[in-house]
């Protein structure tokens, strides 16, 4: 299911999450963690891919379409157990 946010929403979720958190999101779905970097706007494509975020121009960072919300579901479940 797909789920459309502000960028600067999808960066705040990113900042709030506690130490180690990409990390460990990405060994629960075995990706690389810059992968998992490049889906809250990183930008490292060379050491991590790209995950079905798409980026559109306009006001608070622009709208970002999230294809797939798995990483973003893992996120904020991290933050409600924090």
């Amino acid at each position: 299911m797909s789920k459309v946010i502000s960028f600067n929403e999808l960066r705040r979720l990113k900042d709030s999450l506690p130490n180690g958190a990409m990390q460990e999101i990405a060994d629960k779905l075995s990706l690389d963690v810059e992968t998992v970097r490049n889906y809250f706007g990183g930008q490292n494509f060379k050491d991590g891919g790209a995950i079905g975020v798409h980026l559109e121009a306009g006001p608070d960072g622009g709208l970002v379409t999230l294809d797939d919300t798995t990483i973003f579901d893992i996120a904020v479940q991290m933050l409600n157990q924090k």
